[in-house]
């Protein structure tokens, strides 16, 4: 028996059946099973999640899982993993990328097809520093308002008195079958997705080679180059839910293109760039744009984010 590990909620288990289909296609021959596993942000809900302090917020037991041999993979939303693992687990795979955007999805008091059409002083809830920042930073006559719990849970919170929308990935909602909720798709440029926003990353245990061989199969190397390279970012920037930075990787004629920025809090102050590497070298990559980052004074606005503890 082969099992898979993921977290418990209607889009893990969707993210989990999307790796066991693509598994059981490649190798009829064996038996996989769907476990779950509860998750530090899976219970704590009453906090946004740059105040629970915990970079392994929806990895962490997933991974204890893992090295214990209680399950023979995890899966994961790429963006909630952490840039730096836990000793003996590796990301050996990943499927491929669905659609990176956020999108918003409003309520009954508000029609919008894009952000500039929301009116003022609507409140769009929203679990992500890096989101708000750039609503401060774009849109400052929205005002971003914290909100938690699963798709399911934020699409129904959009609908009551306390939101007039919400601003969700994508992939999430679209795997959610809730497509016909999207107002509108905001474009990259207007909003910087988080690091690995849309994919799927299989993580295994380091050394367990009949797995790594088995996840080969089902890998998709573009989407494993240009999420890599995003969370090389996020790593070398020492980013992560506690800060506000967004990046997007992509391949544009063969070429990997990066979009990379951090933001105040506030939005008043953000750092951009923009790289283009011809030799597909996600490290590389990354290193350029975060060189021009911390020459842009990148790093200053991140430090002030980190003193005042990611609160908005």
């Amino acid at each position: 028996m082969f099992v898979i590990g993921t977290r418990g909620s209607a889009l893990a288990l969707w993210q989990a059946n999307a790796v066991k289909s693509a598994l059981s296609a490649a190798f009829p021959q064996e038996e996989f099973e769907i476990r779950a596993v509860t998750t530090t942000g899976d219970r704590v809900l009453d906090k946004p999640l740059e105040q629970i302090g915990d970079k392994g917020l929806f990895t962490k037991e997933l991974e204890s899982a893992l090295l214990a041999g209680d399950v023979d993979i995890c899966v994961h939303s790429m963006k909630d993993v952490p840039s730096e693992l836990v000793d003996g687990c590796c990301i050996a795979a990943m499927l491929a990328r669905a659609d990176a955007r956020d999108v918003l999805v409003c309520g009954p008091r508000i029609q919008a097809q894009s952000l500039a059409q929301v009116p003022a002083g609507a409140r769009l809830g929203t679990g992500s520093l890096r989101r708000s920042a750039q609503l401060r930073a774009l849109h400052p006559h929205i005002e971003p308002k914290p909100i938690r719990g699963n798709v399911d849970t934020r699409l129904a919170k959009a609908q009551g008195n306390e939101y007039e929308g919400v601003v969700l990935a994508a992939a999430g909602v679209e795997r959610m079958n809730a497509a016909d909720a999207v107002s509108a798709y905001i474009p990259v440029e207007e909003m910087l997705p988080a690091a690995g926003q849309g994919a799927i990353g299989i993580e295994a245990r380091v050394g367990d080679e009949r797995v790594a061989r088995m996840l080969a199969c089902i890998d998709d190397a573009a989407t494993s180059l240009c999420v890599n390279a995003e969370r090389c970012v996020l790593a070398k920037l020492e980013g992560g839910c506690q800060v506000p930075l967004g990046v997007y990787a992509r391949l544009e004629d063969d070429v990997l293109v990066i979009d990379a920025a951090v933001f105040s809090l506030d939005g008043a102050r953000q750092v951009r760039t923009h790289v283009v590497d011809s030799n597909r070298d996600a490290e590389a990559a990354a290193d350029s744009a975060v060189r021009n980052i911390i020459a842009d004074g990148g790093l200053d606005i991140l430090d002030e984010v980190r003193e005042r503890g990611g609160a908005s």
